[in-house]
Protein backbone atom coordinates (compact mmCIF):
# COMPACT_ATOMS: atom_id res chain seq x y z
CA UNK A 1 0.00 0.00 0.00
CA UNK A 2 1.20 3.38 -0.55
CA UNK A 3 0.42 4.56 3.01
CA UNK A 4 0.59 2.57 5.91
CA UNK A 5 1.50 3.54 9.57
CA UNK A 6 1.94 1.70 13.06
CA UNK A 7 1.13 3.60 16.37
CA UNK A 8 4.56 4.69 15.69
CA UNK A 9 5.82 5.59 12.09
CA UNK A 10 4.16 6.24 8.68
CA UNK A 11 5.26 4.58 5.66
CA UNK A 12 4.85 5.87 1.99
CA UNK A 13 6.16 3.91 -0.75
CA UNK A 14 6.22 3.95 -4.79
CA UNK A 15 5.66 1.11 -7.26
CA UNK A 16 9.76 1.72 -8.35
CA UNK A 17 10.49 1.26 -4.74
CA UNK A 18 11.08 4.32 -3.78
CA UNK A 19 9.72 5.55 -0.03
CA UNK A 20 9.47 7.42 2.72
CA UNK A 21 9.19 6.65 6.63
CA UNK A 22 7.87 9.86 8.51
CA UNK A 23 7.81 9.63 12.58
CA UNK A 24 5.05 10.53 14.46
CA UNK A 25 6.92 12.04 17.57
CA UNK A 26 8.57 14.92 16.03
CA UNK A 27 7.16 14.47 12.12
CA UNK A 28 10.57 13.64 11.61
CA UNK A 29 11.16 11.76 8.50
CA UNK A 30 13.97 9.36 8.74
CA UNK A 31 14.46 7.14 5.68
CA UNK A 32 14.14 8.29 2.31
CA UNK A 33 15.00 5.74 -0.76
CA UNK A 34 15.15 6.78 -4.44
CA UNK A 35 17.08 5.95 -7.53
CA UNK A 36 19.38 8.62 -9.03
CA UNK A 37 17.92 10.40 -11.86
CA UNK A 38 17.86 9.51 -15.36
CA UNK A 39 19.55 5.99 -15.01
CA UNK A 40 18.13 2.29 -13.83
CA UNK A 41 19.56 2.38 -10.57
CA UNK A 42 18.50 0.87 -7.72
CA UNK A 43 16.81 2.66 -4.64
CA UNK A 44 19.44 3.99 -2.48
CA UNK A 45 19.15 6.11 1.36
CA UNK A 46 19.65 9.33 0.90
CA UNK A 47 19.22 10.32 4.88
CA UNK A 48 22.10 9.46 7.89
CA UNK A 49 20.58 8.06 10.70
CA UNK A 50 22.33 7.73 13.74
CA UNK A 51 22.62 3.92 15.14
CA UNK A 52 22.43 5.44 18.46
CA UNK A 53 18.82 7.80 17.71
CA UNK A 54 16.22 7.73 20.35
CA UNK A 55 13.33 6.03 18.60
CA UNK A 56 10.87 5.84 21.58
CA UNK A 57 10.12 9.28 21.92
CA UNK A 58 12.36 10.19 24.66
CA UNK A 59 14.42 12.60 22.75
CA UNK A 60 14.28 14.35 19.27
CA UNK A 61 15.43 11.69 16.55
CA UNK A 62 19.01 12.07 15.78
CA UNK A 63 19.43 12.00 11.96
CA UNK A 64 16.76 12.70 9.23
CA UNK A 65 15.21 15.87 8.75
CA UNK A 66 14.41 17.05 12.35
CA UNK A 67 11.82 20.23 12.18
CA UNK A 68 13.33 22.89 14.06
CA UNK A 69 10.91 25.73 15.63
CA UNK A 70 10.28 28.17 16.98
CA UNK A 71 13.70 28.61 16.72
CA UNK A 72 17.20 27.59 15.45
CA UNK A 73 19.91 26.04 18.20
CA UNK A 74 19.64 26.73 21.75
CA UNK A 75 17.17 29.11 23.23
CA UNK A 76 18.48 32.71 22.95
CA UNK A 77 15.11 34.81 24.23
CA UNK A 78 13.88 34.94 27.52
CA UNK A 79 10.44 33.85 26.29
CA UNK A 80 12.15 30.49 24.80
CA UNK A 81 14.04 29.43 27.78
CA UNK A 82 12.05 26.77 29.00
CA UNK A 83 12.21 24.91 25.63
CA UNK A 84 15.49 22.82 24.88
CA UNK A 85 17.16 23.30 21.78
CA UNK A 86 15.93 23.79 18.44
CA UNK A 87 12.17 24.44 20.27
CA UNK A 88 9.18 22.08 20.36
CA UNK A 89 8.22 21.26 17.63
CA UNK A 90 10.89 17.75 16.87
CA UNK A 91 9.99 16.75 20.67
CA UNK A 92 6.03 16.52 20.57
CA UNK A 93 4.21 13.50 18.61
CA UNK A 94 2.21 14.75 15.81
CA UNK A 95 -1.44 13.57 14.43
CA UNK A 96 -1.49 12.24 10.83
CA UNK A 97 -4.18 14.12 9.63
CA UNK A 98 -5.02 12.91 6.16
CA UNK A 99 -3.67 11.16 3.02
CA UNK A 100 -3.43 14.31 0.20
CA UNK A 101 -2.50 12.20 -2.82
CA UNK A 102 -1.84 9.45 -4.08
CA UNK A 103 -2.09 8.59 -7.76
CA UNK A 104 0.87 8.30 -10.61
CA UNK A 105 2.29 11.67 -9.85
CA UNK A 106 3.52 10.39 -6.38
CA UNK A 107 1.80 10.03 -2.74
CA UNK A 108 1.85 12.87 -0.23
CA UNK A 109 0.36 12.86 3.45
CA UNK A 110 -0.20 15.82 5.83
CA UNK A 111 0.89 15.81 9.69
CA UNK A 112 -1.02 18.30 12.32
CA UNK A 113 0.49 19.80 15.92
CA UNK A 114 -1.17 22.32 17.81
CA UNK A 115 -0.22 22.18 21.36
CA UNK A 116 -3.03 22.13 24.46
CA UNK A 117 -2.87 25.39 27.00
CA UNK A 118 -1.03 23.23 29.53
CA UNK A 119 1.99 22.22 26.83
CA UNK A 120 1.76 25.82 26.10
CA UNK A 121 2.26 26.87 29.55
CA UNK A 122 4.89 24.26 30.22
CA UNK A 123 7.16 25.71 27.49
CA UNK A 124 6.23 29.02 28.24
CA UNK A 125 5.06 29.20 24.83
CA UNK A 126 2.00 32.33 24.71
CA UNK A 127 0.50 31.93 21.72
CA UNK A 128 -1.92 29.79 19.77
CA UNK A 129 -0.62 28.48 17.14
CA UNK A 130 -1.05 25.26 14.40
CA UNK A 131 1.55 23.15 12.15
CA UNK A 132 1.12 21.82 9.19
CA UNK A 133 3.75 19.64 7.71
CA UNK A 134 3.17 17.29 3.83
CA UNK A 135 5.87 15.06 3.21
CA UNK A 136 5.45 14.68 -0.61
CA UNK A 137 6.92 11.84 -2.59
CA UNK A 138 7.51 10.89 -6.08
CA UNK A 139 10.29 8.80 -8.27
CA UNK A 140 13.01 11.18 -7.67
CA UNK A 141 11.90 13.71 -5.42
CA UNK A 142 10.99 14.49 -1.69
CA UNK A 143 9.26 17.43 -0.70
CA UNK A 144 8.58 18.71 2.93
CA UNK A 145 6.70 21.37 3.89
CA UNK A 146 6.25 23.10 7.05
CA UNK A 147 2.76 25.96 7.20
CA UNK A 148 2.74 27.66 10.41
CA UNK A 149 -0.41 28.87 11.56
CA UNK A 150 -0.93 31.56 14.11
CA UNK A 151 -4.49 31.57 15.55
CA UNK A 152 -3.01 33.79 18.23
CA UNK A 153 -4.26 37.45 18.67
CA UNK A 154 -1.08 38.87 18.44
CA UNK A 155 1.49 38.49 15.93
CA UNK A 156 4.56 35.78 16.59
CA UNK A 157 8.09 35.86 15.93
CA UNK A 158 9.64 32.69 15.05
CA UNK A 159 12.42 31.02 13.16
CA UNK A 160 12.42 27.53 11.13
CA UNK A 161 14.53 24.94 9.91
CA UNK A 162 14.79 21.58 8.08
CA UNK A 163 17.58 19.93 9.59
CA UNK A 164 18.56 17.19 6.94
CA UNK A 165 21.08 14.63 7.59
CA UNK A 166 22.14 13.78 4.13
CA UNK A 167 23.54 10.34 3.51
CA UNK A 168 27.07 10.62 2.07
CA UNK A 169 31.38 9.88 2.47
CA UNK A 170 31.53 13.53 4.29
CA UNK A 171 35.16 13.21 2.93
CA UNK A 172 33.79 13.40 -0.63
CA UNK A 173 30.83 15.41 -0.84
CA UNK A 174 30.63 19.21 -1.80
CA UNK A 175 28.03 21.55 -1.75
CA UNK A 176 27.55 24.93 -4.56
CA UNK A 177 26.88 27.39 -5.00
CA UNK A 178 27.53 29.13 -1.69
CA UNK A 179 30.75 31.34 -3.09
CA UNK A 180 30.60 34.90 -2.43
CA UNK A 181 27.69 34.89 0.52
CA UNK A 182 28.69 35.94 3.56
CA UNK A 183 28.26 33.36 6.47
CA UNK A 184 29.04 33.02 10.26
CA UNK A 185 31.86 30.65 11.45
CA UNK A 186 30.50 28.84 14.39
CA UNK A 187 33.81 27.12 15.08
CA UNK A 188 35.74 30.73 15.03
CA UNK A 189 33.14 32.09 17.53
CA UNK A 190 30.58 33.23 15.02
CA UNK A 191 33.31 34.82 12.64
CA UNK A 192 31.59 36.63 9.99
CA UNK A 193 33.24 35.42 6.83
CA UNK A 194 33.34 35.60 3.15
CA UNK A 195 32.77 32.23 1.27
CA UNK A 196 35.52 31.88 -1.29
CA UNK A 197 35.63 28.22 -2.14
CA UNK A 198 33.71 27.27 -5.96
CA UNK A 199 32.63 24.14 -4.04
CA UNK A 200 32.38 23.85 0.18
CA UNK A 201 33.47 20.87 1.96
CA UNK A 202 33.19 19.30 4.97
CA UNK A 203 36.46 17.47 5.70
CA UNK A 204 37.16 20.15 8.91
CA UNK A 205 34.86 20.70 11.32
CA UNK A 206 32.31 22.62 10.08
CA UNK A 207 29.36 25.01 10.94
CA UNK A 208 28.36 27.79 8.78
CA UNK A 209 25.32 29.67 8.73
CA UNK A 210 25.36 31.16 4.85
CA UNK A 211 22.56 34.43 5.13
CA UNK A 212 20.99 35.02 1.72
CA UNK A 213 21.95 31.96 0.54
CA UNK A 214 19.23 31.49 -2.23
CA UNK A 215 17.16 29.05 -2.99
CA UNK A 216 19.17 25.83 -4.56
CA UNK A 217 21.90 24.29 -4.18
CA UNK A 218 23.26 20.84 -5.06
CA UNK A 219 25.34 18.28 -3.01
CA UNK A 220 27.57 15.98 -4.89
CA UNK A 221 29.08 12.90 -4.38
CA UNK A 222 31.11 10.08 -6.32
CA UNK A 223 28.14 8.26 -7.81
CA UNK A 224 25.03 11.07 -7.17
CA UNK A 225 23.93 13.52 -5.20
CA UNK A 226 20.94 15.90 -4.24
CA UNK A 227 19.56 19.19 -5.91
CA UNK A 228 17.40 20.81 -3.17
CA UNK A 229 15.27 23.75 -4.13
CA UNK A 230 14.47 25.89 -1.15
CA UNK A 231 11.41 28.46 -0.41
CA UNK A 232 10.37 30.81 2.31
CA UNK A 233 14.01 30.32 3.85
CA UNK A 234 16.71 32.76 3.18
CA UNK A 235 19.51 31.31 5.23
CA UNK A 236 21.63 27.99 5.33
CA UNK A 237 23.36 25.70 7.04
CA UNK A 238 26.11 23.43 6.48
CA UNK A 239 26.84 21.47 9.41
CA UNK A 240 29.53 18.24 9.67
CA UNK A 241 30.97 18.33 13.40
CA UNK A 242 33.72 15.54 13.11
CA UNK A 243 35.25 14.18 15.46
CA UNK A 244 36.10 17.07 17.39
CA UNK A 245 32.40 17.84 18.25
CA UNK A 246 30.95 14.81 17.15
CA UNK A 247 32.12 12.71 19.90
CA UNK A 248 30.34 15.13 22.79
CA UNK A 249 27.04 14.20 21.27
CA UNK A 250 24.96 11.57 23.02
CA UNK A 251 23.33 9.94 20.37
CA UNK A 252 25.95 10.05 17.91
CA UNK A 253 27.53 6.68 16.77
CA UNK A 254 30.94 6.65 16.62
CA UNK A 255 32.12 7.80 13.51
CA UNK A 256 28.94 8.96 12.49
CA UNK A 257 30.14 12.18 11.67
CA UNK A 258 32.60 10.50 8.81
CA UNK A 259 28.76 9.47 6.70
CA UNK A 260 26.80 12.70 6.50
CA UNK A 261 26.39 16.18 5.94
CA UNK A 262 23.86 18.33 7.14
CA UNK A 263 22.86 21.32 4.67
CA UNK A 264 20.01 22.87 6.41
CA UNK A 265 17.33 25.70 4.45
CA UNK A 266 16.19 27.90 7.36
CA UNK A 267 15.56 30.98 9.19
CA UNK A 268 19.42 31.24 11.77
CA UNK A 269 20.28 34.87 11.56
CA UNK A 270 16.96 36.26 11.29
CA UNK A 271 13.08 36.35 12.73
CA UNK A 272 10.13 36.31 10.51
CA UNK A 273 7.29 37.83 12.50
CA UNK A 274 3.93 36.30 11.78
CA UNK A 275 0.46 38.90 12.09
CA UNK A 276 -2.46 37.77 14.49
CA UNK A 277 -4.49 35.06 12.12
CA UNK A 278 -2.04 35.15 9.78
CA UNK A 279 0.37 32.11 8.64
CA UNK A 280 3.88 31.28 6.70
CA UNK A 281 5.11 28.45 4.80
CA UNK A 282 8.49 27.16 3.87
CA UNK A 283 9.93 23.74 2.09
CA UNK A 284 12.63 22.24 0.62
CA UNK A 285 12.03 20.16 -2.59
CA UNK A 286 15.15 17.50 -2.55
CA UNK A 287 15.69 15.82 -5.89
CA UNK A 288 18.41 12.93 -6.65
CA UNK A 289 20.77 13.43 -9.64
Amino acid sequence: MPVSQTDKIVTISLANGSSAVIYKYGATVTSWKAPNAGAQTPVTERLFLSSKAYLDGSKPIRGGIPIAFPFFGPPSREEDKKMGQHGYARGEVWELLRTVMDNEAGVSVKFGLHLPEEKRTQYGFDYDVRLEYVVTLSVHELTTHLVVHNDSEKPLSHQALLHTYFACDASQVTVSPLKGLTYLDKTRNYAETVETRDEVDVRNYTDAVYKDAGSDFDIKYPGGGIHIHAKGFKDAVVWNPHAEAGRAIADMEEGGWDKYICVEPGMATYWNEIPAKGKWDGQQVLKTL
